[in-house]
């Protein structure tokens, strides 16, 4: 195994200042915003329930078994709740806690294959990568899976390149099965063998050769399908000895629907085979300016056979082809590509930074950035735009308009201000400074101005002061969001049952106790009602992410009427606009 050299005083230093940093731009506006649509509210929500039903093995979305996801996410939001007592928090620690870790894993892969400056310059090059920082400071699935497979590469990539290194090597392949456990593709980071075979094969420099090790190759196969079977064979067990419908259902659609089936069925978001080329030039800004002095680089290296830039270059080519194959794509699926991208470009990043084209094309975007921001607030602020107006409208902030458009002028501000400070000969500064602004803004003010119009918290309040303290509120095709913020005593009739079945449960159980519930229902729910809603006696709420709810009461439900099932409805779709 190569020893790794130790770290100076100021290279600790600079590493646990860039940490700090990173916590500061990821962590901002955590504990001042409730989950927002469309993923968000669902996995809350699925923990929330483990927490109060003590069920952690089989999640639930209000009465129903949820499938759609392994549980990992909504076990590390479900903890970091038992330990920190908020879900305000709790919910957005598992993404901040993986995009920490990802940087960090990319900095020590960095310094050990090359020097600390590189694998310092490759995290910063991922920190402010706009897909990485927009994904980390949401509560999704995705960041956790980027987070195992950095983990799984780094262990793969210590003992391809600096091992033998059995103990990272098992490390990697436990990693990997926890990202099987969190989302089925984790299983790619194996795909990491691949490249390392063929410079093993082709006699490249720099990659472990062992022989006579077959058990310890071996065992990362048993340390990748120790969590898979642990947690696996659990359900499996469980579900077979309940022998009901609902776990056999349950067990059916998550091993064999939501892994296998949907990448060779592919049935959502349709997308040409080329999705991902301007995802990993877009997105992937500024990092993706580097491309272009990157090239001619990679490909000296690859001449002088230079093993650490072919694993994970080759990897990040292999898992970009994975995805682009299905008719179904989705940008957040190479989201874990990133961090190998940034580490191939590591031993040039420096030099490539310091050409005088890409500071002067960094001050150039950091410089209109800040224009249209500014222009874009101003003109706002003072009235002229109706696209503006019609914004607010839609999502009752009228009230706030002030200070939603002078947050734009704030944050173009700070572009400005850093492109005056430090000039063109410092572009890339400029940029990430105003970058670093943008998301700090973003979650100190943006969070709590646009949290209730952005989620149910508003309308969910209103709900409950309009109903009474005591009073049980029975939901009709709600959102997860509407159960995970309700306020007081609340009932469901099932999430994926047609709005029209829902509505006669709701209308029955009203009917036992008229003067102990209340109806919480969807404006368009109404119409499926048809004439058995008086639509005269039924009380507005308000609106949460552009959908208008109602209240009903016993008086607002025609007596013995029979909604018509829908000609055609998407009842169960849970994806908010």
């Amino acid at each position: 195994m190569t020893p790794s050299i130790p770290l100076t005083a100021r290279e600790r230093r600079e590493f646990w200042l860039f940490m700090l940093f990173a916590l500061v731009v990821l962590g901002a506006g955590i504990g001042l915003r409730d989950p927002w649509p469309a993923d968000e509210p669902r996995f809350a929500l699925v923990a929330r329930q483990m927490v109060e039903s003590g069920d952690w093995l089989f999640p639930h979305r209000g009465r129903e078994l949820y499938s759609d996801k392994p549980p990992m996410l909504f076990w590390l939001q479900a903890s970091a709740y038992e330990l920190l007592r908020s879900w305000r928090v709790a919910f957005l620690l598992p993404s901040l806690l993986a995009g920490l870790l990802t940087l960090g894993l990319v900095w020590d892969l960095g310094r050990r294959l090359w020097n600390p400056r590189a694998g310092l310059y490759a995290a910063i090059g991922v920190l402010f990568a706009f897909q990485f920082t927009f994904q980390v400071k949401r509560a999704q699935i995705d960041p956790l899976v980027m987070g195992w497979i950095t983990l799984a590469n780094w262990g793969l990539l210590l003992h391809f390149l600096r091992g033998p290194n059995w103990r990272a090597y098992w490390l990697g392949c436990f990693a990997a099965g926890l990202g099987v456990i969190t989302k089925g593709v984790g299983v790619l980071a194996l795909l990491m063998f691949a490249p390392y075979l063929f410079a093993r094969w082709r006699g490249w420099d720099g990659v472990v050769r062992t022989s006579g090790a077959g058990l310890r190759w071996c065992g990362g196969v048993l340390a990748f399908l120790a969590p898979i079977l642990a947690w696996g064979g659990s359900v499996l067990l469980v579900a077979r000895s309940s022998a009901t419908p609902e776990y056999a259902a349950y067990v059916n659609d998550l091993f064999f629907h939501q892994t296998a089936g949907r990448y060779a069925g592919s049935w959502s978001h349709p997308q040409p085979f080329w999705y991902y080329l301007p995802v990993v030039t877009l997105q992937w800004l500024p990092l993706s300016l580097a491309y272009i002095g990157a090239a001619p680089r990679w490909v000296a290296d690859l001449r002088a056979r230079d093993a650490r830039v072919l694993l994970p270059l080759g990897w990040a080519l292999l898992i970009v082809l994975f995805f682009s194959i299905p008719t179904g794509k989705r940008e957040v699926y190479v989201m874990p590509v990133l961090p190998m991208v940034a580490l191939a470009l590591a031993p040039h990043l420096e030099s490539i930074v310091a050409s005088r084209w890409l500071r002067v094309t960094a001050f150039v975007f950091a410089l209109v950035a800040g224009l249209a921001l500014v222009g874009a607030g101003a003109w706002a602020l003072l009235g002229h735009s109706p696209a503006a107006g019609d914004f607010l409208r839609r999502r009752e902030l009228e009230d706030l308009g002030h200070a939603v458009w002078g947050m734009f002028v704030a944050i173009g501000a700070v572009f400005l201000l850093a492109c005056a400070r430090l000039r063109a000969r410092r572009g890339v500064h400029a940029l990430l400074a105003g970058i670093a602004g943008l998301w700090i803004a973003w979650g100190a003010c943006a969070y709590p101005l646009l949290n209730d119009s952005s989620s149910a918290a508003g309308v969910m309040r209103r709900a409950r002061e309009m109903a009474g303290a005591d009073v049980e509120i029975g939901l009709v095709a709600w959102k997860e969001q509407n159960l995970l913020m309700a306020v007081g005593p609340v009932r469901d009739f099932g999430f994926r049952a047609p709005r029209d079945r829902q509505f006669v449960e709701a209308a029955r159980w009203l009917a036992e106790a008229p003067a102990q519930r209340r109806i919480f229902i969807l404006d368009q729910a109404m119409d499926a009602a048809g004439a058995c809603v008086d639509r005269a006696k039924a009380r507005r709420v308000g609106q949460a992410n552009r959908r208008e709810w109602f209240l009903l009461d016993e008086q607002a439900i025609v007596p013995g009427c029979m909604p018509s099932p829908p000609a055609s409805a998407d009842d169960a779709d849970d994806a908010d606009p």
